[in-house]
């Protein structure tokens, strides 16, 4: 136990911890030119007055038993006893930017091992905690908790809220005094508090400010909270929510927190958003195939339920012809699934509507040159099927209790063996029948009192999710999954391991869009946001907006349509052909490439583009939301090109707008593009024209 100071550092950041008596993050923050063991005494705390007379470390693990006035990072007993823990450090390693601490506390009989990391391409650092039982007696744990520290100047932080066909909508809160808690108990990641957030200094920007981002990777109930203590210290705190007596650790066993990832920046959150991004491209992702993304088809706003073998052969005939590469049949193909309120559960082709089975529909797709995919949804089951009236004991239900219905539904106990298996052979058997490329998994419903065998359950049913997937995608492993719950509800990056595609809401308005796509930017890569272009009338909001609107919108993440090709205008068909075909030329870079967004001055304007890596050409998106604010819109100035090259900029497609009288004149660059340096571009910019409501133009610039 030589080691003092524990470094991890990537290019740009570093994090130092000190590891006696408890493990306390010391910094965090920008890389230091020098390192000296011995610099960590300027961070002595004084100890103040009418408060105990020693200091007390907050820690990565607050304890109460050490005088820490602030949530603990352990909560539980062993039949009223063993209840406030103090870990006194046994073992500590340290190799590369890798660190592994472990603390024991004898008397209680715990053993707390702390996981921690920062990878140094990516800088993003991962936490995780597992508490073990070390003597006889179930330890009732109650909390495992996650805490970071932060610095006094952080005193702003932004979050997300939302709901079904909202998700991903950002607000911001001043932290100076008290704090700010986010719990989400619906058994899924959820609609309305996406596990993440970003803490900073006062005003920070996508361009400017110390950023401190954090997300759990957990699909399931959680807490996030950030709280500043009466003497000025700050703190994240992340979890995973157990109920009463979930989690009960008999000698030996063990008890994992989900894994905390977080990302810092001083240059702004497009800088925190990057790092994030190319963490997940490298530790989190796990293509099947590496091959470009598929742009999907997927019948649903087409068809809905009404499903027939040849008139689906004519959708994909048609999708093809617009340049359709995944073609995906949805809800409705399974025995007796006529509409919402029956049949889930039992998960065997309708030979109704398909009398010569699947495979004419499959090799016709095939035969396009598109993959094919396909719609399940695996945890619920109806009141009205074949599979609840044999086994209406197999919910994750209390006995004795009459739960509501969501959306007409129940839930399956993935914890029963009986139920794990029933799903795994059916599933299995499918995928392994049929010529299956991709999944679009759904899960349409939270979960209320979710127990098994009469214990709580709702931590267990999210592991047996997990482990669901994990074997699907053992016996297929080249097959695709898309997590769907109703839209945004599931997405995370621990579902994303399992996972190659979110769809990000049930809204395919692309007014809306606008800021669902933005607050989900923050943490995710274009390639896994599914974007797809709409209708011409909104199913969710009934608003009409352009094809070119609606085209662009889709443009920046994994382009699909949701239409029936075959009752679309010839002019319809033709947009959504235009936009597929801009998103193929582009789709290299918007999939590789660094995302950008900028802080507009004009609230009703919202600007991201993608560069790419090597700097050689990018690509933005100006979208006007309502009326510009001012008679001019401005400049535009676009961040992260090199400064000394020179770029081609040119407009990739000229709005309608431009043409009917909205200016006068439009600014020279506009028509006959025009050339400049990067250090230029990013400095002072491109006169911007004014925009109707609900357009946006896209701009591309190449390097010389």
């Amino acid at each position: 136990m030589t080691t003092t100071i524990l470094r991890l550092c990537g290019q740009h950041t570093e994090l130092q911890l000190r590891h006696r008596p408890t493990a306390e993050l010391l910094y965090w923050g920008r890389k230091l030119a020098h390192f000296d063991q011995a610099a960590a005494d300027t961070l002595v705390r004084a100890v103040p007055n009418s408060r105990l007379d020693v200091d007390v470390p907050l820690g990565l693990n607050p304890e109460a038993g050490r005088g820490v006035f602030s949530a603990p990072g352990v909560e539980g007993h062993r039949q009223g006893m063993d209840w406030s823990p103090v870990f006194e450090p046994v073992s500590v390693s340290h190799q590369g930017q890798q660190a592994r601490l472990i603390y024991e506390d004898a008397i209680a009989g715990l053993r707390l091992e702390m996981e921690i990391g920062l990878d140094p391409d990516s800088e993003v650092l991962a936490l995780r905690h597992t508490l073990t039982n070390l003597k006889a007696g179930d330890y009732e744990l109650a909390r495992l908790a996650l805490t970071l520290q932060l610095p006094e100047r952080v005193s702003e932080l932004q979050a997300f809220h939302g709901r079904w066909c909202k998700e991903f909508q950002s607000h911001r809160v001043p932290l100076v005094h008290g704090g700010y808690l986010q719990e989400n108990r619906r058994g899924r990641t959820s609609h309305e508090y996406f596990p993440g957030f970003m803490l900073g200094t006062p005003g920070f920007g996508e361009q400017q400010g110390e950023v401190w981002g954090f997300h759990l990777a957990w699909s399931g109930n959680h807490r996030l909270r950030a709280d500043v203590k009466s003497d000025g210290r700050r703190f994240v705190q992340a979890e995973a929510l157990y109920a009463p007596g979930e989690i009960r650790l008999a000698e030996g066993e063990s008890c994992s927190t989900p894994w905390l990832y977080a990302s810092y920046s001083d240059a702004g959150l497009t800088t925190m958003s990057r790092r994030f991004h190319r963490f997940v491209r490298a530790h989190i992702l796990n293509w099947p195939v590496a091959k470009l993304r598929p742009v999907h088809l997927n019948t649903w706003e087409g068809i809905y339920f009404d499903h027939s073998p040849a008139y689906i052969m004519e959708m994909a005939s048609r999708a093809a012809e617009m340049g359709v590469e995944r073609f995906i049949i949805d809800d409705g193909w399974f025995r007796g699934r006529d509409h919402d309120r029956a049949a889930l559960g039992d998960w065997y082709l309708d030979e109704r509507k398909y009398s010569e089975g699947l495979e004419p529909v499959i090799a016709h797709v095939k035969a396009l040159g598109m993959e094919f995919g396909i719609w399940f949804e695996p945890e619920m089951v109806n009141p009205d099927s074949d599979l609840y009236r044999a086994h209406p004991d197999w919910l994750l239900a209390l006995p004795g209790y009459h739960q509501p219905a969501g959306r007409f539904q129940y839930v399956l106990d993935l914890q029963n063996p009986e139920v794990f298996g029933y799903l795994l052979a059916r599933f299995d058997e499918l995928l392994g029948r049929y010529h299956i490329d991709y999944v679009k998994w759904d899960m349409n419903r939270e979960l209320v009192q979710p127990g098994h065998e009469g214990r709580p359950a709702q931590h267990g049913q999210t592991l047996a999710v997990y482990r669901l997937l994990d074997e699907l995608a053992r016996r297929h492993p080249r097959v695709e999954f898309e997590s769907c719950a109703s839209g945004g509800g599931r997405i995370d990056y621990e579902i994303l391991k399992r996972a190659h595609r979110f769809w990000p809401s049930d809204n395919n308005d692309a007014l809306d869009r606008q800021q669902i796509q933005r607050g989900m930017s923050y943490f995710f890569p274009p390639e896994v946001m599914g974007t797809h272009i709409g209708t011409h009338h909104s199913h969710s909001t009934r608003r009409e907006l352009s094809i070119a609107f609606r085209g662009l919108t889709a443009l920046f993440g994994h382009m699909g349509v949701e239409l029936d090709p075959v009752k679309e205008s010839e002019a319809e068909r033709q947009g959504f052909a235009r936009y597929i075909a801009l998103h193929k030329q582009l789709r290299p870079l918007l999939h590789g490439g660094e995302v950008v967004r900028l802080d507009s001055p004009d609230p009703a304007q919202l600007i991201h583009g993608v560069v790419s890596p090597d700097r050689s050409e990018a690509v933005f998106y100006v979208g006007q939301l309502t009326l510009p604010r001012y008679a001019l819109s401005g400049a535009l100035r676009l961040p992260g090109l090199a400064a000394d090259k020179r770029y081609r900029v040119e407009l990739l497609e000229r709005p309608a707008c431009f043409d009917y009288g909205v200016m006068k004149k439009l600014p020279l660059w506009v028509d006959g593009g025009c050339v400049a340096g990067g250090d230029w571009l990013a400095e002072a910019g491109l006169a911007m024209p004014v925009l109707d409501p609900q357009s946006a133009m896209v701009i591309k610039l190449t390097a010389l």
